[in-house]
């Protein structure tokens, strides 16, 4: 890996069984599985510019705030996932989008929100125009993908690195930054 690619870090939050570690492995390695790692890291292309790409899991953690307290403030892109066969993984995931901000303390964190197991679309409680609504309450991006059949996997975590790449990025003190190397002026760079 070069100093010419971007390099992100997404953390992959939701309540326990929504499905956050398949579909992060899914879109790693195109398949279904059951074993997990606490973070990925993945190397791709997206709209023809390269860029290093750190998934943090949060599976497991659900019980234990401090730790995902700790990934939150590390992340710098979130994807939040839901079970759309599960009213209270949705409700816990406008929970975890609040408490995101106010751990970032910023409203315009880049946040992708999924409802997950559209493969199991015969038992869907929650229905998609309530997702549709959260999306517009909190200025969202939004996917229904199943990580099972793969369905709209990886624009999910690609739609996350469009919106990385179009927030400015700030320093340690919450300060957006300039990066001088560029003569427009208008990227900015992580310090």
């Amino acid at each position: 890996m070069g100093d010419t690619e971007e390099k992100y870090r997404v953390v992959v939050a939701g309540g326990g069984s929504v499905g956050k570690s398949c579909l992060t492995i899914r879109f790693l390695q195109d398949r279904f599985i059951s074993d997990y790692e606490e973070s990925y890291k993945k190397m791709l292309v997206i709209d023809s510019k390269p860029v290093v790409l750190e998934i943090i899991d949060t599976a497991g953690q659900e019980e234990y705030r401090s730790v995902r307290d700790k990934y939150f403030r590390s992340g710098e892109g979130f994807i939040i996932v839901y079970s759309i066969t599960s009213r209270s993984s949705f409700s816990e995931a406008e929970k975890i989008l609040l408490k995101i901000k106010q751990v970032k303390e910023d409203s315009r964190v880049p946040v992708v929100l999924v409802g997950n197991k559209l493969d199991l679309e015969s038992e869907r409680i929650v229905e998609r125009d309530e997702s549709e609504n959260l999306k517009k309450k909190y200025n969202l991006t939004f996917f229904e993908s199943s990580a099972k059949t793969g369905k709209n996997v990886v624009q999910c975590f690609e739609e996350s690195i469009r919106k990385l790449r179009a927030t400015p990025k700030k320093n340690k003190k919450n300060e957006i930054v300039k990066d001088e190397s560029t003569d427009s002026g208008g990227c900015c760079t992580l310090l």
